[in-house]
């Protein structure tokens, strides 16, 4: 008793809150469930299923392309704080 198996038709709820995650080439492996993670930049919350921008080598998450060319330094961009 104690632990709950599931099987592979059955859904493990989602736990509400942030989320860890594993950055990979193409997709990211969740390491800590939750249902966003916050952008590096701008601190705002990503859901998971809209996550579409971060970096494999610094490990983070960005909400879009202007907070990605924003962290890379280039000028004149404009983010959605």
């Amino acid at each position: 008793m104690g632990q709950i198996d599931m099987n592979r038709y059955e859904r493990r709820p989602i736990t509400a809150g942030e989320a860890e995650l594993e950055y990979l080439d193409g997709e990211f492996r969740v390491l800590r469930p939750g249902n966003f993670v916050r952008c590096a930049v701008t601190g705002v919350a990503i859901r998971l299923e809209d996550l579409r921008y971060w970096n494999v080598d610094q490990q983070e998450p960005y909400a879009g392309p202007e907070a990605k060319l924003r962290k890379l330094g280039v000028k004149g961009v404009k983010t959605q704080d």
